[in-house]
């Protein structure tokens, strides 16, 4: 009986330690376990400095013609005019320039389907403009 009483107090002890941390390792755990990061909303202040807007300098309309346009207007699919056919490009912007671009941002669907700003809604209207006289240009 003594045997199991000992055996009980000394696994007692054994459990009661491994809960017993002292300050050092608990804070040692505790940074351990710390989000990797921080969200923060423009415009929010309670994240310290100054929350950039949407990831630094903007793209040229190649970069955004090459990430997220060239999927459809390389091959024209769903009637995307196609970089390179000055007679795609020709109908488009004979409906003026403020149209085509409108389409870009906005989204146009009447053929084929141009989803707003080509799903790239990390992308300024500016660079959307861009994209679209990069591919102009380059469909001349």
């Amino acid at each position: 009986m003594l045997k199991k009483l000992a055996a009980v107090v000394g696994l007692l002890m054994v459990c009661v330690s491994a809960w017993a941390l002292t300050d050092k390792q608990y804070s040692e755990v505790e940074s351990r376990i710390q989000p990797a990061g921080k969200v923060c909303l423009q415009g929010d202040s309670s994240c310290g400095a100054a929350v950039a807007a949407a990831g630094g300098a903007a793209k040229s309309g190649e970069e955004v013609y090459k990430s997220s346009c060239q999927g459809c207007h390389a091959v024209g699919a769903g009637g995307a005019p196609k970089l390179g056919d000055a007679a795609d490009w020709k109908a488009r912007s004979a409906k003026g320039m403020d149209q085509v671009y409108s389409n870009a941002i906005n989204g146009f669907s009447n053929i084929g389907m141009m989803p707003a700003k080509g799903l790239c809604m990390s992308c300024s209207d500016d660079e959307v403009m861009a994209a679209v006289d990069y591919m102009i240009e380059n469909s001349k």
